[in-house]
Protein backbone atom coordinates (compact mmCIF):
# COMPACT_ATOMS: atom_id res chain seq x y z
CA UNK A 1 0.00 0.00 0.00
CA UNK A 2 3.07 2.42 0.76
CA UNK A 3 4.82 2.09 -2.80
CA UNK A 4 1.12 2.59 -4.37
CA UNK A 5 0.00 5.38 -2.33
CA UNK A 6 3.84 7.30 -3.31
CA UNK A 7 3.33 6.81 -7.06
CA UNK A 8 0.26 8.44 -7.04
CA UNK A 9 1.47 10.98 -4.98
CA UNK A 10 4.44 11.72 -7.36
CA UNK A 11 2.21 11.01 -10.23
CA UNK A 12 -0.17 13.46 -8.98
CA UNK A 13 2.27 15.58 -7.86
CA UNK A 14 4.53 16.03 -11.02
CA UNK A 15 1.43 16.44 -13.06
CA UNK A 16 0.71 19.73 -10.64
CA UNK A 17 3.96 20.85 -10.84
CA UNK A 18 4.52 20.84 -14.90
CA UNK A 19 1.03 22.25 -14.70
CA UNK A 20 1.26 25.54 -12.61
CA UNK A 21 5.29 26.05 -13.70
CA UNK A 22 3.64 26.09 -17.75
CA UNK A 23 1.28 28.25 -16.56
CA UNK A 24 3.96 30.41 -14.92
CA UNK A 25 6.11 30.85 -17.54
CA UNK A 26 4.13 33.36 -19.87
CA UNK A 27 3.63 35.38 -16.33
CA UNK A 28 7.02 35.82 -15.70
CA UNK A 29 7.95 36.66 -19.43
CA UNK A 30 5.31 38.72 -19.65
CA UNK A 31 4.26 37.55 -22.78
CA UNK A 32 1.62 39.14 -24.92
CA UNK A 33 -1.22 37.17 -24.55
CA UNK A 34 -0.99 36.79 -20.74
CA UNK A 35 -1.24 40.85 -20.82
CA UNK A 36 -4.17 40.37 -22.87
CA UNK A 37 -5.73 37.96 -20.32
CA UNK A 38 -5.03 40.12 -17.84
CA UNK A 39 -6.11 42.90 -18.76
CA UNK A 40 -9.13 41.32 -20.36
CA UNK A 41 -9.69 40.16 -16.74
CA UNK A 42 -9.14 43.79 -14.96
CA UNK A 43 -5.93 43.07 -13.70
CA UNK A 44 -2.56 45.34 -14.53
CA UNK A 45 0.21 43.91 -16.28
CA UNK A 46 2.71 44.34 -13.30
CA UNK A 47 1.31 42.09 -11.67
CA UNK A 48 2.27 39.24 -13.78
CA UNK A 49 6.04 38.51 -12.94
CA UNK A 50 5.05 38.77 -9.42
CA UNK A 51 2.25 35.89 -9.71
CA UNK A 52 4.43 33.84 -11.99
CA UNK A 53 7.59 34.28 -9.96
CA UNK A 54 4.98 33.34 -7.04
CA UNK A 55 3.79 30.29 -8.80
CA UNK A 56 7.56 29.16 -9.32
CA UNK A 57 8.49 28.91 -5.51
CA UNK A 58 5.28 27.64 -4.43
CA UNK A 59 6.02 24.46 -6.46
CA UNK A 60 9.70 23.94 -5.82
CA UNK A 61 8.11 24.53 -2.13
CA UNK A 62 6.14 21.56 -2.83
CA UNK A 63 8.69 19.52 -4.02
CA UNK A 64 11.34 19.87 -1.62
CA UNK A 65 11.72 17.02 0.65
CA UNK A 66 11.08 18.11 4.04
CA UNK A 67 9.34 21.70 5.40
CA UNK A 68 6.28 20.47 5.79
CA UNK A 69 4.90 23.93 7.61
CA UNK A 70 6.40 25.33 3.75
CA UNK A 71 4.50 22.95 1.64
CA UNK A 72 1.63 23.90 3.69
CA UNK A 73 2.07 27.25 2.94
CA UNK A 74 2.88 26.95 -0.77
CA UNK A 75 -0.26 24.90 -1.29
CA UNK A 76 -2.19 27.52 0.23
CA UNK A 77 -0.82 30.08 -1.98
CA UNK A 78 -1.01 27.53 -4.91
CA UNK A 79 -5.12 27.24 -4.08
CA UNK A 80 -5.57 31.28 -3.44
CA UNK A 81 -3.94 31.45 -7.10
CA UNK A 82 -6.27 29.35 -8.73
CA UNK A 83 -9.42 30.31 -6.89
CA UNK A 84 -8.92 34.05 -7.92
CA UNK A 85 -7.92 32.75 -11.57
CA UNK A 86 -11.65 30.43 -11.24
CA UNK A 87 -13.10 33.29 -10.04
CA UNK A 88 -12.03 36.34 -12.16
CA UNK A 89 -13.20 34.19 -15.48
CA UNK A 90 -16.30 33.58 -14.22
CA UNK A 91 -16.78 37.19 -12.67
CA UNK A 92 -16.67 38.54 -16.34
CA UNK A 93 -18.42 35.43 -18.32
CA UNK A 94 -15.89 33.77 -19.99
CA UNK A 95 -16.83 30.04 -21.06
CA UNK A 96 -15.83 26.99 -19.73
CA UNK A 97 -12.92 26.74 -22.35
CA UNK A 98 -10.90 29.37 -20.67
CA UNK A 99 -11.72 28.57 -17.05
CA UNK A 100 -11.76 25.12 -17.12
CA UNK A 101 -8.05 25.14 -17.24
CA UNK A 102 -8.15 26.80 -13.50
CA UNK A 103 -10.61 23.89 -12.50
CA UNK A 104 -7.92 20.77 -13.49
CA UNK A 105 -5.28 23.26 -11.96
CA UNK A 106 -7.45 23.36 -8.29
CA UNK A 107 -7.85 19.83 -8.84
CA UNK A 108 -4.31 18.74 -8.96
CA UNK A 109 -3.35 20.70 -6.48
CA UNK A 110 -5.87 19.44 -4.19
CA UNK A 111 -5.10 15.95 -5.15
CA UNK A 112 -1.28 16.43 -4.58
CA UNK A 113 -2.48 18.03 -1.22
CA UNK A 114 -4.71 15.10 0.31
CA UNK A 115 -2.27 12.28 -1.52
CA UNK A 116 0.68 13.91 0.26
CA UNK A 117 -1.43 14.35 3.43
CA UNK A 118 -2.42 10.59 3.29
CA UNK A 119 1.34 9.64 2.65
CA UNK A 120 2.42 11.40 5.93
CA UNK A 121 0.17 9.98 7.78
CA UNK A 122 0.76 6.49 6.44
CA UNK A 123 4.69 7.12 7.53
CA UNK A 124 4.13 8.08 10.92
CA UNK A 125 1.92 5.12 11.45
CA UNK A 126 4.90 2.83 9.98
CA UNK A 127 7.59 5.13 12.09
CA UNK A 128 5.21 4.54 15.52
CA UNK A 129 5.22 1.26 14.91
CA UNK A 130 8.61 0.62 14.35
CA UNK A 131 9.51 2.87 17.60
CA UNK A 132 7.20 0.30 19.32
CA UNK A 133 8.45 -2.68 18.60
Amino acid sequence: MKNRINGFYWVVTGLMAAFMLMASIPDVLRLPQAIEIFGHLGYPAYLLPFLGTAKILGVFAVLMPGFDRLKEWAYAGLVFDVTGALYSHLSVGDPVSVWGFAVIALVLVGGSYVVGRLRTQERSIIHADLAAA
